[in-house]
């Protein structure tokens, strides 16, 4: 009985869906490569939110993922990713060459087609983090933390004047030794401690280059040689805290942590802790799946096995029903709605925010009041909740069509909404909206 009753819970989409898991994250830390020199392989990452300084409100942080040397660039205002392709040409490809791959976070700046024309165009390859896991991007994010801190040291009184700061806190992160590597960025780099004192110029004099240059290979060697000792301990470290992910293939069905996703719902306290189920599209890595997200989810599909788990499958679980098919009235498809959420007003109509019979919070969408068949279901919306924006009497202006009769609730199959997936397209724009 007990196997049975375990194989019951792990099974039943009740459980899945609202109990929030107690075990240790999946997936086992996978993690990049190590670079053979430095500047081969950078990061990008914004810090936004601070105060205007001499025009600039963020930083743009790039960090060498070889000697960690970082570069914080001062911009007036979040860039496009025209603006962040100039701003990467001035400060690092002009002094450190061009990469080979660049590390980002899925901002709206790396996922452009622009920027991905122009990395291409380079002979660098993009490597995006998967959806809500910045720890994909951990090198940048690290060093943001720094950053952060050390502004709040030396800009404590006068916050204002961090822009005037910004260039000695790249230079003191850059001059501080590492602990993966055992030596400052700079030293890394280009061989050799930049001296803080006049009496330590004489223990950094160079006789010639072919010996700088060669002190740069040991140096460098040196360096790599921590590195991989700095992987492997960390990785180590890291999945103590951690189990191995199951082996996912394409067409199996898994659910979806809701943390962070946009999803319209009352209350966040009391919403579903997993959404779905929803299918495995691609098997990316042992660490990130594709998943087949409906439309009205803007989000990127691509997550990591951490946000997901398996759905199980026991002989003792009912079986859930699939979400109902659309019947066709008058050859439009119509579905049947639980109830109506919220409304705005769009132009001169009101859009309803409509919760779908048979349907998950992930397939709610907004639509055009003209589209509802039944108008007793926007009487008693409104009936309970006056705060919201109604329609005026009569027909609703701005509307391109009539509203058509609703049908006899007894002589009719209990169709009370319809949904033309023609909508989807005007309706795209406002469906990350979170209530």
């Amino acid at each position: 009985m007990e196997r049975e009753v375990r194989e019951y819970v792990q099974a039943c989409p009740v459980c899945n869906c609202n109990k929030t898991s107690n075990r240790p994250p999946a997936g086992l830390l996978q993690p990049l490569p190590v670079p053979s020199r430095p500047w081969s392989h950078i990061s990008l990452d914004f810090v936004t939110g601070l105060p205007v300084s001499e025009g600039n409100t963020v930083i743009l942080t790039v960090v060498d993922r070889f000697s960690k040397m970082a570069h914080f660039i001062a911009l007036p205002k979040l860039p496009s990713a025209k603006e962040t392709a100039q701003a990467v040409q001035l400060h690092v490809f002009r002094l450190h060459g061009i990469p080979a791959d660049v590390v980002s976070d899925r901002g709206p700046q790396f996922t452009s087609a622009f920027w991905k024309e122009f990395c291409h165009l380079l002979g660098a390859t993009v490597s995006l983090t998967s959806g809500f896991h910045p720890q994909a991007n951990g090198q940048s994010e690290r060093a943001n933390q720094e950053l952060e801190k050390a502004l709040r040291c030396v800009v404590s009184r006068n916050p204002l004047s961090w822009a005037s700061r910004l260039v000695w806190v790249e230079y003191a992160h850059n001059a501080l030794t590492c602990s993966s590597t055992g030596m400052s960025p700079f030293q890394c780099v280009y061989g050799y401690q930049p001296p803080l004192f006049p009496s330590q110029e004489g223990e950094v004099s160079c006789p010639s280059a072919l010996a700088n240059a060669r002190r740069c290979r040991r140096t460098w060697a040196r360096a790599r040689v921590a590195l991989r000792k700095a992987v492997a301990s960390y990785s180590a470290g890291a999945n103590r805290r951690r189990t191995p992910a199951p082996e996912y293939r394409v067409g199996q069905r898994v659910w979806l942590s809701a943390k962070d996703l946009p999803v319209r719902v009352e209350s966040r306290k009391l919403a579903a802790r997993f959404l779905g189920p929803f299918l495995v599209e691609r098997a990316i890595s042992p660490t990130a799946v594709r998943l087949r997200l409906p439309t009205t989810m803007r989000v990127h599909p691509t997550f990591h096995v951490s946000r997901i788990k398996p759905v199980r499958v026991s002989p003792h679980t009912p079986v859930v029903p699939p979400p109902p098919a659309p019947r066709l009235l008058d050859g439009d498809p119509v579905y049947t709605v639980r109830r109506l959420l919220r409304s705005r007003r769009r132009g001169r109509g009101i859009n309803y925010l409509v919760d779908w019979e048979g349907y998950g919070p992930e397939e709610r969408s907004w639509v055009p009041a003209s589209r509802i068949l039944d108008r007793s279901l926007i009487d008693d919306f409104h009936r309970e909740h006056p705060d919201q924006p109604a329609l005026r009497r009569g027909r609703p202006r701005g509307s391109s069509q009539p509203v058509r009769a609703p049908p006899s609730r007894t002589a009719a199959p209990p169709a009370r909404g319809a949904w033309d997936a023609t909508e989807d397209a005007a309706l795209l724009s406002d469906r990350s909206e979170e209530f």
